[in-house]
């Protein structure tokens, strides 16, 4: 192994450790959390950051650390789930389209254009404001288009395939189109697009925390980071650490995942 590869070896095992300690703060945050994120108190509405209460408080009284961690929890969770969703009707439709070709590919990569045709998040907000906000629904609204990315890189890595000789192969051997798609062409695909994945993962973020400041999102009481800076920005001059606080957890965690897909894909090159 050369020492370039070593070193960009290293920075995904710092890139991974850092990944996986957001990750664990966001899911015990529920133990973790100094107070309740949702208890009010009108005698600390705004006290600034102290020893106890290191982020201080906001306009009604409640933790901002507390509620940063059970964001934490909410973004993650909304976040991962919308990508692993959105990969895996991705990486199923761009393996049908690219094996079987034909109206099936015509049909769905006309459908893929079309919505990459509009800016996702002029499409989320449309939709999200249609199905009425919500976790749920903004989640919705940014997987109609999330999975024509990982639509189209599975139909091209399908296509440079399946005409190799382990292919042909296999068709020989009496193996059914399906027994083909999932038990030959998704084991060799499937690493690329998950690189892809990896690199969507902060752009998702972005989009949920998006949505949920502009209302179409997570709603109140429920903390999330997006939500939180809304709330927020109506007493920036008097409390600014209630919006400085959710920001910095959103650029921090967004640069980290970014930097993850970015390094691993970079690895992935050197092979």
């Amino acid at each position: 192994m050369s020492k370039r590869k070593k070193r960009q070896k290293i920075k995904i095992i710092i890139a991974t450790i850092f990944a996986l300690i957001v990750v664990v703060v966001g899911a015990l945050a529920n133990f973790i959390a100094p107070h309740d994120p949702n208890a009010t108190n009108a005698m600390l509405m705004r006290k600034a950051p102290s020893a106890e209460y290191l982020f201080g408080t906001d306009n009604m009284g409640r933790c901002v650390l507390s509620r940063v961690l059970d964001g934490a929890r909410i973004t993650l969770a909304s976040t991962f789930l919308l990508v692993a969703i959105s990969f895996l009707v991705g990486i199923i439709i761009g393996m049908l389209c690219g094996y079987y070709g034909g109206i099936v590919d015509t049909i769905l990569m006309r459908i893929a254009d079309l919505m990459l045709a509009f800016p996702q998040m002029v499409v989320a907000i449309a939709v999200a404001g249609i199905l009425g906000g919500g976790i749920f629904g903004a989640m919705i609204a940014l997987g109609i288009t999330m999975w024509t990315g990982f639509a189209r890189l599975a139909r091209s890595h399908t296509l440079s395939i399946k005409n190799e000789p382990y292919i042909t192969a296999a068709k020989l051997n009496g193996k059914n189109g399906m027994q083909i798609i999932f038990g030959h062409i998704f084991p060799n695909i499937v690493e690329n697009v998950l690189v892809n994945a990896l690199t969507q993962i902060g752009t998702t973020m972005i989009g949920l925390a998006g949505l949920s400041f502009l209302g179409l999102g997570v709603t109140a009481p429920q903390a999330e980071w997006g939500s939180m800076i809304s709330e927020g920005r109506a007493y920036l001059q008097l409390a600014p650490w209630v919006v400085i606080f959710p920001a910095i957890a959103i650029i921090i965690t967004i640069i980290i995942f970014n930097y993850l897909g970015d390094v691993v894909m970079e690895y992935r090159r050197m092979d």
